[in-house]
């Protein structure tokens, strides 16, 4: 998230994804391959895969952010995540941006998680 968002009121928080573009399924799939070592859900689930953007040449850019910034995994999180996507076929090039802005909170979750970790 730039700062400019941060200062514009009314700007969302968390800026959307390109839900439209082709690769944008593919790409979340390979999200869903990397999970955090300490829960046993996969990180687009767990809500911590903010944005997917994807460009119009196929670059990807991913904001995510960890659970708690202590998080052990927290400097190489990021590279699984490039490395899942970058397999993608049709993605040209991946950057990974972590970001604590706003915080993980357990309401990121989708229903497939909370169920999963039985919090329905």
């Amino acid at each position: 998230m730039t700062e400019a968002q941060d200062q514009i009121e009314g700007a969302p928080l968390i800026k959307p994804s390109t839900t439209d573009h082709p690769l944008y399924d593919n790409v979340v799939e390979a999200c869903r391959t990397v999970f955090d070592p300490e829960i046993p859900v996969n990180i687009f689930d767990l809500g911590l895969v903010y944005t997917v953007e994807i460009g119009s040449a196929n670059e990807v850019e991913i904001v995510m952010t960890l659970t708690a910034p202590g998080c052990p995994v927290a400097g190489e999180m990021p590279g699984w995540v490039q490395d899942a996507v970058e397999a993608v076929p049709g993605v040209q090039s991946v950057r990974v941006l972590m970001t604590f802005d706003p915080p993980w909170g357990m309401e990121m979750m989708s229903d497939e998680a909370r169920l999963e970790l039985g919090f329905m």
